[in-house]
């Protein structure tokens, strides 16, 4: 085939046409790989100023926990309340170890562990409130069940644990919604935002050192010997136990509760069974008319007597007519179980039998309010699950036994009623010391709304300080953003401060 000079132009300039279609497409590809690379890049550089940022803000957060250790290391107080600057919500910042002369900010919140229930401790009634304030409901019998299910599935490591318990459901867990509540004072703005589920009003790391408001360690009223015993004295210093009243209560004791305490005799039922021979509500002449064996109460006082006989003939004592020294010369008894029974006997009325004086108690509701910060029922150096009376919110205060929501707020008025005179702190400032808090849990007697009753039946479950504590550290942008956070549980029983629980985002 023969070609033209005009075919040979028109070929020249459809191939110029492709080459400029196919530059055309590769600069179309090169633009587009370009782009990717760069967006790339952008999204690399981006990532590793994000990665930069938390870094720099988790070292943020984490130089916000470190300082608050230091604020708890230097709290000497002997009790824990919200009106103490570690209740405060902490502020500060730190410099940044890369921009020179940039600082970066972080918030912490201090949380007290003892200000919930510790589903480790509680019993059964105690957890069935606990449900009944997390959602369930307090009259359903599957409510019980599932507390004794609790009970039953102990130790928990964590207070999510709950989630392997058949019937708790993620609202009972986690709360249908979250409510901000301040970690200080109602008059303080509020600071953290709190589930109203298990996992907000429970935990696991409660802990109270088992020591007196002196330091000293609190003696077990279970294993103590009977000279330990005679050293307790109540919150005046006044000696309670003397010697044969320590021995009777030994040969009495195995209690789980501090209202026990209340119902020891002062003639323990082996002493009684010593000294029965030598017992009776008979006077001599009247043992000659048989009368006497069945003396009614109140029908013959000691003073209408004019010339008591405190022994007949056979030599045995009359518990109705006898003094303080003649009861006490009887082997086993001496002047402090004396002086009880008399007292018994003036305030109560005449013996009907022998048997009667086992009615006489070892302490009387004084006693008991006085010395309830000396002892303990249980051995160790710490003693888990009490609440902070300084610090439980209400809502807690009146899930305890004996206790209900007007209690509860009689309790939380008391600790936040301002007074510059209350001996309780002398030696603290305004600014260290807010309040009026509890240094000692027999104040909570003095309570207008609490009474005896209610005393001895929440005795067991309270304190007035603690050592567990939650910290939560955040590391915060300029625009008040959390970058970062990481929360711990401490524990300052011991001489050093361990940390119990770590996490970080």
């Amino acid at each position: 085939m023969r070609f033209t000079k005009r075919d040979t132009w028109v070929y020249a300039q459809e191939q110029r046409g492709l080459s400029l279609v196919s530059t055309l497409w590769i600069l179309t590809i090169l633009s587009i790989l370009a782009t990717q690379l760069l967006y790339s890049i952008h999204i690399e550089q981006r990532t590793q100023r994000n990665f930069l940022d938390r870094s720099k803000f988790h070292y943020a957060a984490r130089a916000g926990f470190e300082w608050t250790l230091a604020v708890m290391r230097g709290d000497e107080t002997p009790f824990d309340a919200l009106g103490e600057n570690w209740a405060e919500a902490i502020q500060g910042q730190v410099e940044d170890g890369i921009q020179l002369g940039n600082f970066l900010n972080y918030q912490v919140i201090v949380i007290d562990e003892a200000s919930k229930v510790n589903i480790n401790v509680a019993d059964v009634g105690l957890i069935s409130n606990l449900l009944a304030q997390a959602g369930a409901s307090p009259d359903d019998a599957s409510t019980e069940a599932l507390a004794n299910k609790i009970v039953e599935g102990r130790p928990y490591r964590t207070v999510r644990d709950l989630a392997r318990v058949e019937g708790i459901t993620s609202e009972l867990l986690y709360g249908a919604r979250q409510e901000t509540v301040g970690v200080g004072s109602p008059n303080r703005a509020p600071t953290a935002s709190i589930p109203k589920g298990l996992v907000g009003l429970a935990t696991i790391y409660s802990v109270d050192a088992s020591t007196d408001p002196n330091g000293e360690p609190l003696v077990d009223i279970n294993t103590a010997e009977a000279a330990k015993l005679t050293e307790i004295n109540t919150q005046q210093n006044q000696p309670v136990f003397t010697q044969a009243e320590a021995e009777s209560l030994i040969q009495q004791r195995d209690f789980d509760k501090f209202s026990a305490l209340l119902d020891v005799q002062a003639v323990s039922d082996e002493l009684f069974n010593n000294i029965r021979d030598q017992l009776t509500t008979e006077d001599a002449d009247e043992s000659e008319t048989g009368d006497g064996a069945n003396i009614q109460e109140g029908n013959v006082a000691p003073g209408q007597r004019e010339t008591p006989e405190i022994q007949d003939e056979g030599g045995k004592v009359n518990i109705n007519t006898a003094d303080v020294e003649t009861l006490a010369s009887l082997e086993g008894i001496d002047q402090g179980i004396a002086e009880r029974i008399v007292s018994h006997r003036e305030g109560q009325g005449l013996f009907q039998n022998i048997d009667a004086i086992k009615d006489v108690k070892m302490l009387t509701q004084q006693e008991f309010i006085g010395i309830v910060d000396k002892i303990t029922l249980k051995e160790g150096e710490t003693r888990q699950g009490l609440i902070n009376v300084n610090t439980a919110t209400p809502e807690i205060l009146a899930l305890l036994p004996g206790m209900d929501p007007e209690k509860a707020q009689a309790i939380v008025e008391r600790r936040e009623a301002e007074t510059s005179d209350a001996p309780q702190l002398q030696g603290f400032s305004e600014d260290e010391i807010k309040g009026n808090p509890f240094t000692n849990i027999s104040q909570l007697s003095q309570v207008e709304g609490i009474d005896f009753a209610t005393f001895r039946e929440v005795v067991d479950w309270v304190t007035y300080r603690s050592h567990g504590y939650r910290i939560e550290a955040s590391g915060v942008d300029g625009a008040g953003k959390v970058v970062s956070s990481c929360v711990g549980i401490i524990d300052r029983t011991g001489d050093q401060i361990t940390v119990q629980y770590w996490q970080q985002d």
